[in-house]
């Protein structure tokens, strides 16, 4: 359907999604491909206000279902103005977090049930999937220390260390259920290093792209 590719970044708080990205998009441009950089929730005028709220310190008395549905609603924004967009003139996209954070985030450690939120993201997405998904794995303690480096937790950052082991729980039970879509990697691991083993276990995807570079 399109000559572009769709690669997720996932992971939980802290785990270095943005470096790896960043890191990344430096490396293909230095190729000739457009790249496009997005993250979620954001990166559309709309999503960028729906963001605000989400993960607003303040807004503690936000029901589950309202966040996962506050999510997907900034998801359909994104496919629609950015994602497909890009995919169609054969860029490369690369997102901070897609429909795996739901289902690790809502699905699992807000115990909202894997189908409903398949269901509410199938329709949000017009069921639009990441060619591949890169999880940076690593344990709860590692990461947290490193959100509380940073100024400012959001409202998901603040929640107890027990919630983000119930999202790590769920990025490998997602993992499970689709091996094939889903690049595990330790994010413990140096920066350097871990760029060099993401661009390695990407190259066969890449590889499909290398002949469409931008001009």
């Amino acid at each position: 359907m399109s000559s572009g590719l769709f690669i997720a970044f996932e992971g939980i708080e802290g785990s270095g999604k943005s470096t790896q990205m960043a890191i990344l998009r430096t490396h293909l441009e230095e190729l000739g491909h457009e790249v496009v950089s997005v993250r979620e929730p954001g990166s559309t005028p709309i999503g960028n206000r729906i963001r605000g709220l989400l993960l607003d310190p303040q807004a503690n008395e936000m029901e589950d279902v309202t966040e996962m549905l506050l999510f997907a609603a900034s998801r359909t924004q994104l496919v629609q103005q950015v994602i497909r967009p890009a995919l169609e003139r054969g860029a490369i996209i690369l997102c901070d977090r897609y429909l795996h954070s739901s289902m690790a985030y809502q699905a699992w450690a807000r115990e909202l049930g894997r189908e409903a939120v398949l269901q509410v993201n199938r329709l949000a997405t017009g069921g639009l999937l990441p060619h591949k998904v890169v999880l940076l794995d690593l344990p709860v303690e590692t990461a947290l220390a490193r959100a509380k480096a940073r100024a400012g937790l959001d409202r998901i950052e603040l929640e107890e260390s027990e919630f983000h082991d119930a999202v790590r729980r769920g990025y490998r039970a997602e993992q499970e259920w689709d091996p094939q879509r889903f690049l595990v990697v330790d994010g413990a691991l140096a920066a350097a290093d871990l760029s060099e083993k993401i661009i390695e276990l990407l190259s066969p995807a890449l590889a499909a792209v290398e002949a469409q570079p931008s001009e």
